[in-house]
């Protein structure tokens, strides 16, 4: 879809006002902010972005960005654009190109092509970047963020630890990255807290958007004795669904499209990373930095989806909500492992 804006971007120098005018124009209707001569000025909405996604928009992770988008859409704040599916080897010119046509935010995932995107970012100082990227931002415009969702994982870990009757859980990831390994860890910390007698069995597909093959390898771990899979990738709770045993959803709830098989889910809030981008640049004060906090619980960038008494026994529920209160009270702390994660059996 595409939409064009029509707001005006408003640009002021320094030097060509005195005291007097910029009183009367007013600090809001400025908000300069200036790093190595790049400027980033108040603007007025709806401002323009861009998202590139280098998957289908219903995917996990990227369905919970857009999301957040057409929420800000909705409400006037932003007109938006995106491409899906973009290859690695294409993402540097869509990239360029939405910078070109003027996106006043260009929001995307950059895993695979860090280089290429920070060096479009570097061309183009007066253009806002939020892109989900292992490392950190880059001045003066490339921030990041990520799904750092840690600490629900770490409560449906508990969730499966006590619905196993085999002690044996197994886990599907796409890749062995930072973002997909700190939730697999947190999970099985949540498990062995509540039953130090389960086994992990732990496969990477070595793809973002393969459900036939999360679904061969969820086989495989069912196979092998598991009750309980950890669904970080589609096709995952297909599998649990048709051989009568549990899943664990990750990032979305797909609880009622798999009703007493997903048990527990750790949700992924874009809206709170998105929102104070958006503002951010509405402002004129965005800034290169890493929004990744603002996926906590604590900002209500994370939630545990609700846990249903008719397929998850009262008294597990209650174990894992108090869990829950002490994380948001600063009581209990989810560890960050970003190490990949290993089958114990």
């Amino acid at each position: 879809m595409v939409v064009k804006s029509s707001g005006t971007l408003l640009l002021f120098s320094a030097g060509s006002i005195d005291r007097r005018q910029l009183l009367a124009l007013g600090a809001g209707a400025l908000a300069l902010t200036t790093f190595g001569g790049a400027a980033f000025a108040a603007k007025p909405t709806p401002i323009k972005v861009a998202a590139i996604f280098t998957v289908p928009v219903e995917q996990q992770w990227v369905s919970r960005i857009h999301k957040a988008l057409k929420a800000a859409e909705a409400r006037g704040d932003i007109t938006y654009k995106f491409s899906e599916n973009v290859a690695n080897t294409d993402y540097e010119r869509v990239m360029r190109q939405y910078s070109q046509e003027g996106a006043d935010l260009v929001v995307g995932e950059v895993f695979a092509v860090e280089r290429p995107a920070r060096k479009v970012a570097a061309d183009y100082p007066k253009t806002a970047y939020l892109m989900g990227s292992s490392f950190g931002p880059t001045k003066p415009n490339f921030s990041v963020f990520d799904n750092f969702i840690h600490e629900p994982s770490f409560l449906t870990g508990m969730v499966a630890g006590k619905t196993t009757k085999s002690n044996v859980i197994g886990l599907v990831g796409g890749y062995a990255i930072p973002e997909v390994n700190r939730l697999m860890q947190a999970f099985m910390e949540g498990a062995l807290s509540v039953n130090p007698n389960v086994k992990f069995i732990v496969t990477f597909i070595n793809s973002w958007y393969d459900p036939p093959k999360a679904k061969e390898a969820a086989f495989a771990q069912i196979d092998k004795g598991a009750d309980v899979l950890y669904a970080e990738r589609f096709g995952v709770s297909d599998a649990a669904k048709e051989r009568g045993v549990k899943a664990i959803g990750n990032v979305i709830d797909t609880s009622a499209q798999y009703p007493g098989t997903v048990v527990a889910s750790a949700l992924w809030h874009m809206e709170p990373t998105i929102d104070r981008a958006i503002k951010a640049v509405i402002d004129g004060t965005f800034t290169a930095e890493d929004y990744g906090p603002f996926s906590y619980m604590a900002h209500g960038g994370a939630s545990l989806a609700p846990l249903d008494p008719k397929v998850v026994p009262p008294e597990v529920i209650d174990v894992v909500l108090l869990k829950e209160k002490e994380i948001k009270d600063g009581l209990f702390r989810v560890n960050v492992n970003d190490g990949e994660p290993k089958s114990t059996m």
